[in-house]
């Protein structure tokens, strides 16, 4: 029989906590719920959840310091989902930015909450786990250091090289597991989630844009390599600092 996924909402308001909670629950999930982060934090120590549904505006510590603090922590490879009260894609490209898996904006039915935790859920249990642990520091891969707080990669000189949004978060995903072969659809789904169009072939062109930049030659690249039909691998020892 497999686990009963374990779901943690983190909410103020406890008409939403209980509502939702209870509907889950009814749904044949385990929930907890919590009212702010320092609540969640005493839950993280008992033990990750499999998924974590995180409003974004709370007093004192808001959803977006939470799910940063999450991402930089022993919960890292925890799948969030943002409830938003705001209309304004402002938060919501900030906290996708950050992490999180998808997002709801209020007020949302329970079952298209469900509907999202789903989906989330499935994809990630279908991804490759991480190979190297996520820390908000730096990581040294061949000549160069990529710090993940700044989002900057510099050479062995110490000159920086810029990297876009979407540069940044293909070259994390490469040096957080190293030597996998990851397929082009599970590179769109780690860099893009639930935006990802299955016909999007736009991985490609990041990858050469991104050899054009760490790759010594990149018409004969050896950081990231082609395998022909199934997709790319990150081939040089990854070192977290």
């Amino acid at each position: 029989m497999e686990p009963v996924p374990h779901i943690a909402i983190v909410d103020d308001h406890r008409d939403i906590r209980e509502l939702v909670g209870k509907y889950l629950q009814q749904q044949g999930y385990r929930v907890t719920t919590v009212e702010n982060g320092a609540a969640l934090r005493r839950l993280l120590e008992r033990g990750a959840p499999d998924l974590v549904v995180l409003d974004i505006m709370m007093p004192g510590e808001d959803g977006l310091t939470l799910c940063r603090e999450l991402r930089a922590g022993p919960g890292s490879g925890v799948p969030i989902i943002f409830l938003t009260a705001k209309t304004d894609e402002t938060d919501r490209v900030i906290g996708l930015e950050l992490g999180a898996d998808d997002y709801l904006t209020k007020p949302f039915s329970s079952r298209e909450l469900l509907a999202r935790i789903k989906a989330v859920l499935r994809r990630a249990n279908s991804l490759p786990p991480q190979r190297s642990a996520v820390r908000v520091g730096s990581m040294r891969f061949d000549r160069w250091m990529l710090n993940l707080a700044r989002r900057e990669l510099q050479g062995a000189d110490g000159v920086g090289v810029p990297l876009s949004t979407a540069e940044f978060r293909l070259l994390k995903v490469f040096v957080e597991r190293p030597g996998m072969v990851l397929t082009r659809d599970q590179l769109l789904d780690l860099t893009v989630g639930r935006e990802a169009d299955p016909f999007d072939r736009s991985i490609d062109n990041q990858v050469s844009r991104l050899r054009r930049k760490i790759e010594a030659d990149p018409k004969n690249p050896t950081i990231i390599q082609t395998y022909r039909g199934d997709g790319y691998s990150f081939v040089p020892e990854v070192c977290t600092l």
